[in-house]
C-alpha cells in the first residue's frame, strides 16, 4: 500500500484501542471502590484497639481534596489498560503482521505466548510479597510516630512493584530469543552463570521499590531459575540446529570439517586443442574474410 494508506490504517486501528481502552475505563469508574481496596488490601491496617504508633500498622489517607477524584481515574485507566490489552494488541498485531514472513511469524507467536504469562506471574509474584515488604517498612517506623499512607502512593507503589517484577520475567525470554536467531548459544550463555546471577541480585536490589531484602530475593530468585531455563531451552535449540545442519554453529571464519584424503588419478584422457582460426574452425570459404579479415576481427 502506499505510504497514506499505511497512515489511514494505523489512524483506524489506534482508534480501535483507544476506544477499548475507554470503554473498559468507564466501566472500572463503577467499580473503583472496590478496586482501591483491592489495591489497598496489602497494607496492614490499624483495626480498633491497635496502637497505631511504632510501626505495627497504617492508616489509608487522601491528602487533598481532588486526590480521591484523580486517584479513581489513574485506577480506572490502569483497569482499563490491562483488561483491554487483548484488543488493543491485536489491533497492534494487525497492523505489523501483513510485512513479517511466515517464519517469522510463527516465532512472534511463540514469543507472545510465552511473555503473556511470564509477566502476569511476575505482577502475581509483585502483589503476594507486598504485604510482607510493607511490613518490613512499616516496621522502621520510630515508636513515637504513625504511617498515615495516601491511597495514591500505595498505587504508584503497586504499580512499580506489578512493572518491574513482569518486565523482569521477561528477561530470560529475551535470551531464548536471542538464541533461536543464532546470536548466542546455550553453551556460552552456560559460562555467563556466575555474572548472571551475581547481576540478577543485584538488579532485584536496585530495581525492586520496598528496598528490602524479601523483594530482592523475591525477584532475584524466580529470575535466576528462569535463567537456567532457559539455558537448558537453547541447549535443545542448538541440539535441535546441529541435526539439522551440522555446521549451523561455525563462525564465519571457521573452516568446516572436509576430508581432504589424497585419492588416486585416474587414466588421463586425451582432449585434443581446439581449433583456434576461422580457416582451421570453419568450412574454408571466402565469405568468412572481409577486407582480408575474420568476421570476428
Amino acid at each position: 500500500m502506499p505510504l497514506g494508506e499505511h497512515l489511514r490504517e494505523l489512524r483506524n486501528r489506534l482508534a480501535k484501542g483507544l476506544l477499548a481502552i475507554t470503554v473498559v475505563s468507564i466501566v472500572a469508574a463503577f467499580y473503583s471502590q472496590e478496586l482501591m481496596e483491592f489495591l489497598a488490601d496489602p497494607v496492614p491496617r490499624c483495626e480498633p484497639g491497635m496502637d497505631p504508633t511504632g510501626g505495627h500498622c497504617a492508616k489509608v489517607t487522601f491528602n487533598d481534596l481532588l486526590s480521591p477524584f484523580t486517584t479513581t481515574v489513574k485506577v480506572s485507566l490502569m483497569v482499563g489498560i490491562i483488561v483491554s490489552s487483548p484488543v488493543w494488541l491485536y489491533q497492534l498485531w494487525a497492523f505489523v503482521a501483513p510485512g513479517l514472513h511466515k517464519q517469522e511469524r510463527k516465532y512472534t507467536y511463540w514469543f507472545v505466548g510465552a511473555a503473556v504469562p511470564l509477566f502476569f506471574g511476575g505482577a502475581w509474584l509483585a502483589y503476594t510479597i507486598m504485604p510482607v515488604s510493607m511490613r518490613v517498612l512499616i516496621s522502621i517506623t520510630p515508636d513515637q510516630a504513625e504511617n498515615l499512607l495516601a491511597m495514591d502512593k500505595i498505587l504508584d507503589f503497586t504499580v512499580r512493584m506489578v512493572l518491574v517484577f513482569g518486565a523482569s520475567f521477561e528477561l530470560p525470554l529475551l535470551l531464548v530469543m536471542l538464541n533461536m536467531t543464532g546470536m548466542v548459544t546455550g553453551r556460552r550463555m552456560l559460562t555467563w552463570w556466575r555474572g548472571v546471577v551475581m547481576g540478577v541480585f543485584v538488579f532485584g536490589a536496585v530495581a525492586t521499590p520496598t528496598t528490602d531484602p524479601v523483594g530482592m530475593i523475591a525477584l532475584a530468585g524466580p529470575i535466576v531459575v528462569l535463567y537456567f531455563l532457559a539455558v537448558g531451552i537453547s541447549f535443545l535449540n542448538d541440539g535441535r540446529r546441529r541435526r539439522n545442519n551440522p555446521d549451523a554453529e561455525l563462525d564465519d571464519d571457521e573452516a568446516s570439517a572436509l576430508d581432504l584424503t589424497p585419492e588416486a588419478v585416474g587414466d588421463v584422457e586425451a582432449v585434443p586443442a581446439p581449433k583456434a582460426l576461422p580457416e582451421q574452425a570453419g568450412t574454408g570459404r571466402a565469405d568468412h574474410r572481409v577486407n582480408g579479415f575474420d568476421d570476428v576481427t
